[in-house]
């Protein structure tokens, strides 16, 4: 019952093969070179023209090239810094984008996207701080001809090429310059600033513990000459050399000194016993005694006050057993603040050594693997490559110029495209030659003393 409703296909006719478009046979290289030929008689006949622009060309290009100004290369290659380096150049790199004080190798890999301590060395060579240096260096504002800091900055990075070759790691500083020994500098200039920013930015454990130990030793050398000149000059007063073993020596005298004494009390009065006060002999006994206890009065103090520590010692060069207890504790307090600080002294010493040391082996220290020599040959410009390209393209431009010419001559008249190509060109020569004539950008009837419509004369304005 659907049949009924259902629309009939007809068969479409099939249209006979001669009415289907052909695609036109593709000419062979008998018909393509027929077709070349005309134009190869052409340039022949016209070959004198040729050889006259291509010398014209060459004169040219060799004037030009020789006029550009010579450009010399020299390049400097430095080793990867070692492994055990590389904490402190991320820490470096941190310092130098500002970053804060967990500066970490792994947070400025994460900041910087660096994959290895070779690029942190080129983030460095390519920082405003080495490109001010270098300019102030060099004077490179006479040398770029520029005084504003930032085409400065550009020009340098202009001249300068920084790489790294990611299979050796090895950092790459190519500069170019008019002068070679400028260049050669330059180059070992920016090894120079790598090595100090790296040096002055490394914020590692080992140089903050230097820091810290270089004003301990400040501190502590000014408390040593503090104590030692306090205790040379109570030495120097109260000549105490060593409290301890000088006392030692004044007992032993004056116990030798009493023995004397005693014995010769004694005999004494055995002479007293037999000759008379005046006798020589009792005379001279009784002079000893008095020595001897003037001797023992001497040692003794006796006439000193126990406290008076700091009293002069008169004519004696050498302190009382009196004053020795006291002089003792002073002596002692003196002796044991300046071997205190004679220990803290040697302590710090040997700690800041060993800061020293790690912190030598923390910082990386620039290899170079290749100096920039003094370039001998220049790198640009390429004279003759200049000159073939010119006398190239001057010949292409002739030969161009000799095929339009004979399109031009060969088409007709009367063919339109001619016809307002010659309108427009006279139409533009009009153009010119009006300008030229008023000095101004005038309409051309304007020009020519017309008025046109919707325009008034100035002079009608009077």
């Amino acid at each position: 019952m659907y049949s009924s409703g259902a629309s009939s296909r007809r068969p479409v006719p099939e249209l006979p093969q001669s009415d289907f478009p052909r695609t036109p046979p593709e000419p062979d290289d008998s018909e393509r070179s027929e077709n070349s030929f005309p134009y190869l008689r052409l340039v022949w006949a016209r070959r004198r023209l040729l050889y006259r622009v291509g010398l014209y060309a060459l004169l040219a290009s060799a004037a030009i090239a020789f006029l550009i100004p010579k450009r010399y290369e020299t390049t400097t290659r430095l080793m990867p810094p070692d492994s055990q380096s590389s904490s402190g150049l991320m820490m470096a790199a941190a310092a130098m984008t500002g970053g804060a004080g967990g500066g970490l190798a792994g947070i400025a890999n994460d900041v910087l996207g660096l994959k290895s301590s070779s690029d942190v060395f080129v983030g460095i060579l390519a920082s405003r701080t080495v490109a001010d240096r270098l300019i102030e260096q060099f004077d490179l504002k006479s040398v770029y001809h520029s005084s504003h800091m930032e085409d400065l900055r550009k020009d340098l990075a202009a001249h300068t090429a920084v790489g790294v070759d990611r299979k050796s790691q090895i950092i790459s500083i190519t500069v170019t310059d008019h002068s070679p020994q400028r260049a050669s500098a330059m180059a070992q200039a920016y090894v120079e600033e790598l090595n100090k920013l790296v040096a002055d930015l490394s914020t590692s454990s080992a140089r903050r513990e230097r820091i810290f130990l270089e004003g301990r030793l400040d501190k502590v050398n000014k408390d040593l000459e503090v104590a030692e000149r306090d205790f040379s000059q109570f030495a120097s007063k109260n000549t105490a050399v060593d409290v301890k073993e000088q006392a030692k020596a004044m007992v032993t005298a004056a116990a030798q000194l009493q023995g004397e004494m005693i014995a010769a009390q004694s005999q004494y009065e055995g002479l007293r016993q037999i000759y008379t006060d005046n006798n020589p002999r009792v005379r001279t006994i009784k002079a000893r005694i008095d020595e001897l206890q003037h001797q023992l009065d001497k040692l003794g103090g006796k006439g000193e006050s126990s406290t008076d520590v700091e009293s002069a010692p008169g004519d004696s060069f050498y302190p009382s057993i009196r004053k020795l207890p006291l002089l003792g504790v002073t002596y002692a307090d003196l002796y044991r603040r300046t071997r205190i600080q004679e220990a803290v002294l040697e302590a710090l010493t040997k700690e800041y050594e060993l800061a020293k040391v790690q912190e030598a082996k923390e910082i990386p220290t620039i290899k170079v693997l290749d100096p920039a020599p003094i370039p001998d040959r220049k790198s640009f410009p390429p004279r003759l490559l200049i000159m073939l390209i010119g006398t190239a393209i001057a010949l292409i431009v002739a030969t161009v110029w000799i095929f339009s010419s004979d399109m031009w001559n060969n088409t007709d008249a009367g063919d339109p495209r001619k016809m307002f190509a010659r309108q427009m060109l006279a139409d533009v020569r009009a153009d010119l030659s009006q300008v030229s004539k008023n000095g101004g950008s005038k309409d051309d009837s304007v020009g020519a003393g017309r008025k046109p419509e919707g325009h008034a004369d100035f002079r009608d304005l009077k």
